[in-house]
């Protein structure tokens, strides 16, 4: 994106959120000014205090989307630095096992004669896929008594 549109977007932005805020006070100031009258009452004046709020929203949104992604952006950039680091430690490992652990899980249904499913399985991973499984149940047997005990 060039400089002059992101810099027309920004302006594009600060229009639209000023717009909506000066409308909004204008619907304020309106149903302050019924609010007052002889037939006012106090949904009027519960307006008066929403238009303000309603008017503010745009500005609000386009500062979060921006903070969204500005942390989407940081975290794409760690995790492209993490990716061209070589692995150090055994200990980063463990989420990778348990992520494949999770993923030979998904394996699709094969539909047996009876048309019953069954897990399909490749001889060559079998070993070391049932093994991680079996670590991360264990793994997740232990938080299911840790949460039982606190209950």
């Amino acid at each position: 994106m060039s400089t002059h549109s992101t810099t027309a977007r920004k302006l594009l932005i600060v229009c639209v959120c000023v717009l909506s805020l000066v409308l909004c006070c204008g619907l304020a100031w309106w149903q302050w000014e019924r609010y007052t009258s002889v037939g006012g009452s106090f949904q009027n004046l519960g307006y008066v205090l929403q238009w303000p709020l309603f008017g503010l929203f745009p500005a609000f949104m386009f500062w979060r989307l921006y903070i969204l992604r500005r942390k989407a952006e940081e975290q794409r950039s760690t995790t492209s630095e993490a990716e061209s680091e070589p692995r150090r430690s055994r200990s980063t490992a463990v989420p990778v096992q348990r992520r494949s652990a999770l993923a030979s899980q998904a394996r699709p249904l094969a539909r047996n004669a009876d048309g019953l499913g069954s897990r399909q399985h490749n001889e060559a991973g079998d070993d070391a896929e049932d093994t991680a499984l079996a670590e991360y149940n264990a793994y997740l047997a232990e938080l299911n008594a840790r949460e039982q005990e606190g209950n």
